[in-house]
């Protein structure tokens, strides 16, 4: 099973309205990150621009549609969808997320929580043995941005995650900005949930943007939107992070009102700032 093998370097996901400005000059990035949903037909302009960019940079593909934590069997047309993706390009890391976002026929257009159980371990680990074995790969999993608790969960999520690690052999992905997207809503401690986290198998770490609003009670309730740069406490956050575990590929994402190439750039810029200090002070 091939290893996820990022280079230690910040990273952006990339979007076709930047690929002028990418493609004159090299960039001073480590890696692109595309979903992989958006490349799953077989040429035009995506593929055109995906394969020059591979000529010069690190890839990661990261899936949105597996529906890893779903309680029915895995969409085999859509992991047979993805295995040519991955043949095709040969990328550095793929990764997917703890979620599900399938029922019977119907696809849901989001990543929707599950109860850490015995069963649901079950299953999960199952879905991710079969595509690692499809995909010939070593697969990430991301940790989820929640709004709630499942009164049913046996497990914390990281003893979840930790667990479904030894059983399948997977990486992990840690989104930071999930971290504290998820300890706000539940008015818990992201530093006690990063402490707990098995880092030792992150191989890939994401920081985004989320929005600030308030629930029906008027307490603060953040949504995991990937629509304007990364806040403050997040850099915070992976600072830490960051300090505890030394450099790891890092990704900026930015999915909705995506900005100019120059200020996505920098966002990359100052994440590859903190893992330069983090190697020289190793």
């Amino acid at each position: 099973m091939q290893p996820s093998q990022l280079p230690a370097r910040a990273g952006v996901g990339f979007k076709p309205e930047h690929f002028t400005s990418i493609d004159r000059s090299r960039q001073p990035l480590g890696f692109f990150e595309i979903h992989a949903e958006n490349y799953m037909g077989d040429g035009g302009v995506p593929h055109a621009q995906l394969s020059r960019l591979r000529e010069d940079y690190a890839l990661s593909i990261h899936g949105v549609g597996l529906s890893i934590g779903s309680m029915q069997p895995l969409d085999r047309d859509h992991l047979q969808r993805l295995k040519p993706l991955c043949d095709r390009y040969q990328p550095e890391s793929f990764s997917e997320h703890l979620a599900w976002s399938t029922h019977d026929t119907t696809f849901l257009n989001d990543l929707l929580p599950l109860p850490y159980t015995e069963e649901t371990l079950a299953q999960v680990c199952r879905h991710i043995d079969e595509v690692q074995m499809t995909l010939g790969r070593q697969m990430l999993l991301e940790n989820p941005a929640t709004y709630l608790f499942f009164t049913e969960s046996t497990y914390e999520e990281t003893d979840f995650l930790e667990q479904v690690v030894a059983r399948t052999g997977c990486g992990l992905l840690l989104d930071v900005n999930n971290v504290f997207v998820a300890s706000t809503n539940h008015n818990t401690d992201p530093r006690s949930y990063l402490a707990r986290f098995p880092v030792r198998h992150v191989r890939e770490i994401h920081l985004g943007g989320h929005s600030v609003t308030e629930d029906d009670l008027g307490a603060p309730l953040l949504i995991d939107s990937h629509d304007n740069p990364v806040r403050d406490p997040v850099w915070a956050l992976y600072s830490e992070v960051i300090d505890r575990m030394g450099p790891v590929a890092t990704l900026i994402e930015w999915d909705n009102d995506v900005p100019d190439w120059p200020v996505l750039r920098a966002e990359a810029e100052a994440a590859d700032a903190i893992l330069r200090r983090s190697a020289l002070a190793a």
